[in-house]
C-alpha cells in the first residue's frame, strides 16, 4: 500500500475511533518501514500496538530480538529463482501472476482489490514444494519464514493455539513469505473421530488467523497428504497447486539447465539420461547432479565428463537394486 494511503487510513480510522482499522493501518505502516530496513522506527511503531492499561508500552511481541517469538520460525534468505526449478506450465503461470499482483498491489487497491496471498501446495515428497516457497520469496524480494512445529506444538491444553496466535502476531507487521511445511500437522480434518478436541481448537484458531492476515504476508502451505486437510482449510487458499513427480521431459529440461549452470556438456544424450532416471523425484535428481559436479571439479583439468556420468548412473542403479532387494526380503 502506498505510504500516502497508509497515513490517510491511519488518520481516518483514528478520527472515527475505528480501533480495528486503526490497528491494521499501523501494522501495514510497520511492515512498510521494515521493508525499507527502518527497523528502529518499525519496532517503536509496533510497540504502540501492545499498550498496557496505564499507557506505557508492554514488551514488544513483534520485535525481532524477542527469542520467545522468533523461536517459532526459521528466518531464511531466499536464493532460488523461478528459472532454477522445473514446474508444470500452469503452476509457473500462477506463480508469475501472484508475483505481479504483489508487486502492483497499489494499482489493485485503487480498484478496491487485494492481491492474492494464500497458497496451498500438494504433491509427493521431494518434488519442489519447499523450493517453490523459496522461489516465491525471492521473486517478491522478501524473507522466507519457515514455521517450526517443535516450537508451535505444545503438550498443555490450549497452549498450541496461543503459540499460533503469537506466531501470526509476529509476522503480521512484516512483508514476508510464511511457510508451513507438512501443513496437515496443524490443518487436520476436524471431523476425524481419532483426533481430540485440542486439534479442533488448533485448526479453528489457525483458520481465523489466516483470514485476518494482511495481503502483504504471503502464506504458503505444503502437504504430502492433502486428503488429511480439513475441508474448511481448502477454501481459505486462493491458489491450490499440485507439484507432481517429474516426467522424462521435465528431467531432460532440468539437465539442460544444469549444463548451462555448469558451463559444460555432459557428453551423453539428455533424452536417454532422463529415461534412465525415470521414477526419481526432483530432490534425487538434484543430488545426482551435485554428484556429477563434485566429480567434475575434483577431476579438473583432465575431465572425462561422459565417464563421470556413466559412473554416477552405475551407482544410481546399484542404489536402487539394494532398495529393491530389501523390499523383496521384507515382503517374503
Amino acid at each position: 500500500m502506498a505510504r500516502s494511503d497508509l497515513l490517510l487510513n491511519l488518520v481516518r480510522s483514528g478520527a472515527k475511533g475505528d480501533q480495528v482499522t486503526f490497528r491494521k493501518a499501523i501494522e501495514a505502516l510497520v511492515a512498510d518501514e521494515r521493508s525499507k530496513q527502518h527497523h528502529v522506527l518499525a519496532d517503536r511503531l509496533a510497540a504502540h500496538l501492545v499498550q498496557n492499561g496505564n499507557g506505557t508500552s508492554a514488551p514488544l511481541s513483534g520485535g525481532i530480538k524477542n527469542s520467545q517469538f522468533t523461536d517459532l520460525f526459521y528466518h531464511i534468505e531466499p536464493r532460488r529463482r523461478l528459472h532454477d526449478i522445473i514446474l508444470p506450465s500452469s503452476v509457473e503461470l500462477a506463480c508469475k501472476e501472484l508475483a505481479e499482483e504483489q508487486h502492483r498491489s497499489d494499482l489493485l487497491r485503487a480498484h478496491n482489490l487485494e492481491p492474492r496471498n494464500r497458497v496451498l501446495l500438494a504433491g509427493p515428497p521431494g518434488n519442489g514444494k519447499t523450493s517453490l516457497a523459496e522461489v516465491l520469496a525471492t521473486e517478491l524480494a522478501v524473507p522466507l519464514l519457515v514455521v517450526r512445529y517443535e516450537a508451535i506444538i505444545a503438550s498443555y491444553l490450549g497452549e498450541t493455539a496461543i503459540r499460533i496466535s503469537r506466531l501470526f502476531d509476529q509476522v503480521r507487521t512484516r512483508r514476508c513469505v510464511l511457510f508451513f511445511d507438512e501443513f496437515d500437522v496443524v490443518g487436520k480434518e476436524r471431523g476425524d473421530i481419532h483426533e481430540t478436541g485440542e486439534i479442533k481448537r488448533v485448526v479453528s484458531s489457525l483458520l481465523l488467523q489466516v483470514d485476518a492476515l494482511p495481503s502483504y504476508v504471503v502464506v504458503v502451505t505444503a502437504t504430502n497428504h492433502p486428503e488429511l486437510l480439513d475441508r474448511a482449510v481448502w477454501r481459505r487458499f486462493q491458489l491450490r497447486m499440485e507439484l507432481p513427480s517429474p516426467t522424462p521431459k521435465m528431467i531432460e529440461e532440468w539437465f539442460r539447465r544444469f549444463e548451462e549452470r555448469l558451463g559444460e556438456k555432459l557428453g551423453v544424450s539428455l533424452t536417454i539420461l532422463s529415461k534412465q532416471l525415470k521414477g526419481a523425484n526432483f530432490a534425487e535428481i538434484e543430488q545426482f547432479g551435485q554428484d556429477i559436479q563434485r566429480r567434475y571439479v575434483l577431476s579438473l583439468p583432465q575431465t572425462n565428463m561422459p565417464q563421470i556420468v556413466k559412473e554416477r548412473l552405475n551407482q544410481w542403479d546399484h542404489r536402487y537394486s539394494i532398495a529393491s532387494d530389501k523390499r523383496e526380503k521384507s515382503n517374503a
